[in-house]
């Protein structure tokens, strides 16, 4: 418990020290470049009028264009692009067919209307994100002054409810408190890579070298995938602070993160194994040492009660640090961070679970049964 309690303090001081190392966008100006933003959208009736809305009020990017990839939507989506794309020359609204054998949806969408686009840097966005008024310009200008090749801005996330509250603001807690951020810019080993497809940038001439989605047109956690395509490429990149930039409600209530959740988190564990130790190595740092503090006094050893209590404190402390950081509610919801963590590792299960028995689809399409499948290097 002690070992517990001490690796908890060390990863709180590494939250609050990347806090510091995060790098931020630069104040807004003219982009002097083409920029093409891309927006894959299945069945988002209920979100595009809002992404579009805000991408179309973007300052200082006079050579802008915005290509929607309608991947066979259902509920009007098509429509609604058609109309916007009659309103405002600069949204080019494209459509096609399922994706081909070997293809997910997502991948097959981010690459057809890439292979569209004219920009010198390409700017990925999900139809649930909401970008401020200045956030593509300064994502574009991060990723020329910082030298990069891809720059991942992490939006604000939004949460309501009990069930958001809780696992939401585990996402940019984890790669805060446990990704070393100036480590991950230099090296090209995969697992130092974090990026996010909510909002992604990357310099166009990187991405197609890379291989651009092709690359990764198996993959369900695609833009770490990307990423480490492009770290293969001898390209350089890294998740930066995109609270300023966009703010992103990813899921509205439980039934939807779940799915959300038991979509991905099988594939983000390297195979059985890794997601247990996973699992196991976050719960004996931050589960383990609240139930050693909350356990009643004459029960157990007082020293790893005592342990317990750090190490729940510091656990705490960490979550704390990234919630203020990145415009998430740093209290009371961090006190709550044991059961966060308890609870991805119940989806976590879930997510491997529903992979045995063929359960596990998105937005009407079933993923491979086998998230960490791979093909022939160079095959198609």
């Amino acid at each position: 418990m002690r070992t517990a309690a001490v690796a908890s303090a060390g990863i709180a001081v590494h939250t609050a020290v990347n806090a510091r190392l995060l790098r931020t966008a630069p104040p807004a100006r003219t982009v002097p470049e083409r920029v093409s933003v891309i927006l894959p959208v299945r069945d988002e009736a209920a979100h595009l009028d809002g992404c579009l809305g805000a991408l179309l009020a973007s300052a200082h990017l006079p050579d802008l264009e915005i290509l929607v990839w309608d991947d066979e939507s259902t509920d009007g989506t098509g429509l609604m692009l058609a109309g916007w794309a009659r309103r405002d020359r600069r949204v080019r609204a494209l459509r096609g067919g399922a994706p081909p054998a070997g293809w997910l949806g997502k991948p097959h969408a981010c690459a057809r209307a890439a292979a569209a686009a004219s920009g010198t840097a390409l700017v990925f966005v999900d139809a649930d994100v909401r970008v401020a008024p200045d956030g593509l310009a300064r994502a574009v200008l991060l990723l020329r002054e910082s030298g990069l090749d891809l720059v991942s801005p992490y939006p604000r996330q939004v949460a309501h409810g009990l069930a958001e509250r809780l696992v939401q603001p585990l996402l940019t807690w984890s790669w805060l408190a446990l990704l070393p951020l100036r480590a991950a810019e230099r090296s090209p080993r995969p697992s130092l890579a974090a990026a996010g497809g909510q909002f992604l940038c990357v310099d166009s001439t990187a991405y197609r070298r890379a291989g651009g989605h092709e690359a990764v047109r198996d993959q369900v956690i695609e833009d770490v995938a990307l990423l480490r395509a492009l770290k293969r490429s001898g390209g350089r990149g890294v998740v930066v602070d995109g609270t300023d930039l966009a703010a992103n409600r990813m899921y509205d209530g439980w039934a939807a993160l779940r799915e959300g959740y038991t979509k991905s988190l099988a594939a983000a564990g390297g195979g059985p194994a890794g997601s247990a130790a996973q699992v196991g190595l976050l719960g004996w740092l931050f589960v383990l040492p609240a139930v050693a503090a909350l356990r009643r006094r004459g029960r157990g050893r007082a020293g790893d009660r005592a342990a317990g209590v750090v190490g729940l404190l510091t656990g705490i402390a960490g979550r704390a640090v990234a919630a203020r950081r990145t415009g998430g509610r740093s209290w009371p919801d961090s006190a709550a961070h044991p059961v966060s963590v308890a609870l991805v590792g119940y989806l976590t299960a879930l997510s491997w679970w529903r992979r045995g028995h063929g359960g596990v689809s998105w937005k009407g399409r079933p993923l491979p049964t086998d998230p960490h499948r791979r093909r022939p290097r160079g095959g198609s």
